[in-house]
């Protein structure tokens, strides 16, 4: 077997690891400003894409994949992973999607097909309508389920062509921006509508199908999120209570049963003060936060999926032990708006020890654009319960170092120890609804810094993106470096 990775970043090298240690051949792919990227050291092959649609140009993939005789594409998050489109593309060229087919991608994956099927399955779904690529059936929507409202993109997950709607007078500029971020990021410019529930908590099941059978491997919450894209998320969600929990599950595997799904999804809902839960949609791929699920079940997920693509069998439903914690390692502001950083990254660290584990696409040298999305790593923490997990993912935060690019990592830790989030009182509008200060400055980004400046002297280094820094200009309050005179490399 041989296997093209139709990605980059952090997932990709995931995914390469995995087929690393399946003695499995691979093939990466890479645009121009990815031409020094580290899932490229991680692959058997490489094949540059030359077409301005990048990761998102389904036949250059599918031409890259022929002409390194791959007889599999494994499509990651993001660009073509949800693309039916795509998935039937590999068929008809003999290679093996390892995802859903494309009619389970249609049924589930798709936003519309999703809640269509939940519907039909009784699954309880949030008020909405599944059909509004005008302007004039979001309007007619609107008046049926009232204000706030969210325009989601069908064809994506991930934060993309998702806008909330307060007033008409929204509707039409928020709406041709929904359409907009939706084509760019996905290909694919339709669009539905949801009543906006707060507050709620949102949880999410992840599932492994064979295209006959589908276990639930547990739950995981993602209540904490900026621009509805997640920041942290956790596991097992500690806002349900068992019977909450056996819903959930129930609801996701019977999602998947009824499409015969292959391989691995992740169902989302919004859970309310009472307990009862409603269908979001679901992600008919690898989740970024998959992580979280395989450090509590000890099963490896890219694994699994290329077993099942395979003809393998389900693994049996582990009981999970322990609680686990992701952040997300991000090059943006979060107090300037998080707005996106940019840079080269000058010094990389992360802790090393037992019950931690980063999945990272980075090292010294990378170049961090704006082409792409803004994640950069993920850290990940296991401990016995979930204050233990809580404290090494804090200490994990503290000595990592991360120069010359702007992160969030200080407004991570900021977040760990927030009386909200120990008291687990998390809901989707929590962080919007919250005030930050920032706090002490990590000892191991201080040593490097004082290192730094030893060697390059003031003003030398690298430059850092974001406001402050050599040269004058506001204070970035998310800077470790503001105590330290002009020179800056990042936070």
């Amino acid at each position: 077997m041989r296997v093209l990775v139709a990605n980059r970043g952090e997932i990709a090298c995931r995914i390469l690891r995995t087929l690393r240690e399946m003695s499995v051949a691979s093939v990466a792919v890479y645009t121009a400003a990815d031409a020094a990227a580290p899932h490229l050291d991680l692959a058997d092959e490489a094949v540059e894409l030359k077409s301005e649609r990048g990761y998102l140009d389904g036949e250059e993939l599918l031409r890259a994949a022929r002409a390194q005789d791959a007889d599999a594409v494994h499509p990651g998050y993001g660009f073509l992973s949800q693309s039916a489109l795509f998935a039937r593309a590999c068929g008809a060229a003999g290679v093996t999607f390892i995802g859903p087919s494309p009619e389970a991608m249609i049924a589930l994956g798709d936003k519309r097909g999703s809640r269509k099927t939940a519907e039909d399955l009784g699954v309880p779904v949030v008020p909405g309508a599944h059909e509004c690529d005008t302007l004039e059936a979001v309007d007619a929507a609107a008046g049926r389920i009232g204000f706030p409202l969210l325009l989601k993109a069908a064809g994506g997950g991930g934060g993309k062509g998702m806008r909330l709607v307060h007033q008409r007078a929204q509707l039409r500029e928020s709406f041709e921006a929904a359409r907009r971020e939706a084509e760019s990021a996905f290909a694919d410019a339709r669009l539905l509508v949801e009543k906006f529930i707060a507050p709620a908590r949102h949880v999410e099941v992840q599932i492994l199908g064979d295209g006959r059978d589908a276990v639930a491997l547990g739950e995981r919450e993602c209540s904490l999120q900026r621009r509805y894209q997640k920041v942290l998320e956790e596991a097992p969600s500690p806002g349900i209570n068992p019977r909450t929990r056996a819903g959930l599950l129930d609801s996701a595997a019977r999602l998947a049963r009824a499409v015969g799904y292959a391989g691995a999804a992740t169902v989302e809902f919004l859970v309310g003060p009472d307990g009862a839960h409603y269908f979001l949609e679901v992600n008919a791929r690898l989740q970024v936060e998959h992580p979280v699920t395989e450090l509590l079940t000890g099963i490896d997920l890219v694994r699994a999926q290329v077993e099942i693509a395979c003809g393998g069998r389900l693994p049996d439903p582990p009981t999970p032990r322990g609680h686990a914690i992701e952040v997300r390692v991000n090059a943006e502001d979060p107090y300037r708006d998080f707005l996106p950083q940019t840079g080269t990254v000058e010094m990389l660290e992360f802790p090393h020890r037992p019950g931690l584990r980063v999945d990272s696409g980075i090292r010294a040298g990378s170049e961090i654009g704006a082409r792409y999305d803004s994640l950069l790593a993920k850290v990940i923490a296991l401990g016995r319960d979930r204050e233990h997990a809580r404290r090494r993912l804090i200490e994990a935060l503290r000595e990592t170092v991360l120069l010359g690019v702007g992160s969030n990592l200080v407004f991570l830790l900021e977040l760990l120890e927030s009386e909200f989030y120990v008291k687990a009182e998390t809901y989707t509008t929590t962080l919007e609804s919250s005030s930050w200060t920032e706090p002490p400055v990590p000892a191991a980004v201080a040593a490097y810094a004082a290192r730094a400046l030893a060697a390059h002297g003031p003003g030398g280094g690298g430059g850092g993106a974001g406001a402050g820094g050599a040269g004058g200009g506001p204070a970035d309050r998310c800077s470790p470096w503001t105590a330290l005179g002009p020179f800056r490399m990042g936070s």
